[in-house]
């Protein structure tokens, strides 16, 4: 455990007493020989003033005192002068822990794009604004888990290595440890010149998890309420402000639970987490409404207290129709609703969030329960005004008759879903589950425009940098 104060802690202490800092210098000014610098921990947004009289500081020590260095400051907690700083400290020894070339340390009192930071991802996190994001992402994370645990649910480890594709996408890294120069393949038979996986390290093709929802499904069967908070991965190869080749999910999973208590748990479950970061990291939070996007607090407050609209997809695409727009994507019953629609529903026609239930069959997953009109399924999507569908989930297909049916419809192997058939073969009951992105939300709560400056190291087509 480190020695001395947070800053946090410091700057709401009282004056006139010792003080021990730790710190990075973030800037540093000379006046009249007076030094004034500026150090941070990362604890809070707001830095530390560290003033050094002439003469207090050994002038060999003053030096290394630079923009980047990581120093000790003991002193004396005294009022300050200035507006906006209630105190400050006044330095009477500093040791300092590492120097920084003011020359070429590459985070500058100035603007930089957030291109550029994310080209020093491992220095980023010094920065205003990504010190705002990952506090933000710290209290989050929490909230999640608390939210959960508060309420009885099983936190479960589901597997990041999997013979399974929840999605039935197709879009997945694969995992081996065959020679890619000199891959074994059968060399007779049906089979003959595709790769033999049975010389793999599994034993068949095996992948990067894009879901631990049907493994979390096993644990809901058996303990009632759990979640999972884990990484996925998607082999999409698409560069846009919104995807990430690896990103975090949330993904609770409640036995006994049909689609409106699935709607009602996740209305619940955005409002209060939402609530906790706002009362947990309001100075960040104030940051990002002043810097990036003046209507993020207002926003999330209206999503504390409003309820959420309900809308069945028949009738979204039935308002879209009449909307008079002229969409980039046509609208038609079966099409999947694109950014462009979920972004009027939300910010347009309810001007709140909007949960969206009832889809095709064709266009959601195998697992989701069918309708009795054979026609749609059980599916709740939660979309939310500037950012679109922030959580997806469903009732799930319980029924082994019906499920193994949707498996072979789209086209899956019944060979590697053995086990989750089982399920509904043996105490099979009726359960449901959503999804909610981690980046995703954290886009919204910030008001940041691109989801690779809400992740410490974004992983995207080319880029797998740190």
């Amino acid at each position: 455990m480190r020695k001395g104060e947070y800053i946090r802690d410091i700057l709401a202490g009282d004056v006139g007493r010792p003080v021990v800092a730790h710190g990075w210098v973030k800037t540093r000014r000379d006046s009249k020989g007076i030094h004034f610098v500026q150090i941070n921990d990362g604890s809070c947004f707001a830095d530390l003033q560290v003033v050094i009289e002439n003469g207090a500081i050994e002038e060999s020590v003053l030096k290394q005192v630079t923009t980047g260095a990581s120093v000790r400051v003991e002193g004396e907690l005294v009022p300050s002068p200035a507006s906006g700083q209630p105190v400050e400290l006044k330095a009477k020894a500093i040791f300092v822990y590492g120097t920084a070339d003011p020359a070429s340390y590459p985070l500058q009192k100035k603007g930089h794009t957030m291109e550029f930071l994310r080209e020093i991802a491992h220095l980023r996190p010094r920065s205003n604004t990504f010190g705002a994001v990952f506090r933000v992402r710290n209290a989050l994370a929490k909230a999640i888990h608390d939210f959960f645990q508060e309420r009885g649910f099983l936190y479960v480890h589901t597997p990041i290595i999997t013979t399974s594709d929840c999605e039935g996408a197709g879009a997945m890294f694969g995992v081996t440890t065959l020679d890619l120069m000199n891959l074994p393949r059968y060399g007779e038979g049906p089979r003959i010149g595709e790769i033999d996986f049975s010389q793999d390290f599994f034993g068949k093709p095996a992948y990067l998890t894009v879901s631990g929802q049907l493994e979390a499904e096993v644990f809901a069967l058996a303990f009632t309420n759990v979640y999972t908070f884990g990484p996925t991965f998607r082999a999409e190869n698409s560069n846009t402000p919104r995807h990430l080749a690896e990103f975090w999910m949330v993904e609770p999973e409640m036995a006994f639970c049909d689609l409106q208590d699935d709607i009602a748990l996740a209305e619940e479950f955005l409002k209060a987490i939402i609530a906790k970061v706002m009362d947990e990291c309001l100075p960040d939070l104030e940051f990002f409404n002043k810097r990036f996007d003046p209507q993020v607090l207002e926003t999330l407050e209206h999503v504390v207290k409003s309820s959420f609209a309900h809308v069945s997809y028949t009738e979204a695409i039935e308002i879209l129709q009449k909307s008079g727009r002229n969409w980039e994507f046509p609208v038609h019953w079966g099409a999947d609703l694109q950014s462009e629609h979920e972004r009027y529903l939300t910010e347009e026609v309810f001007r709140r969030p909007v949960i969206v239930t009832d889809y095709p069959k064709e266009i959601k997953a195998f697992y989701m329960r069918v309708n009795e009109d054979g026609r749609t399924v059980r599916a709740m999507d939660v979309l939310a005004p500037r950012i679109g569908e922030i959580i997806g989930g469903s009732q799930r297909e319980e029924r082994y008759d019906v499920l193994l049916q949707r498996i072979r419809e789209c086209g899956l192997s019944e060979e590697n879903y053995w086990w989750y058939l089982d399920l509904r073969k043996y105490g099979s009951a009726p359960h449901a589950g959503f999804g909610l992105g981690f980046e995703r939300l954290m886009l919204y709560l910030t008001g940041m425009k691109n989801i690779r400056d809400v992740i410490p190291f974004p992983r995207t087509p080319g880029s797998a940098e740190f």
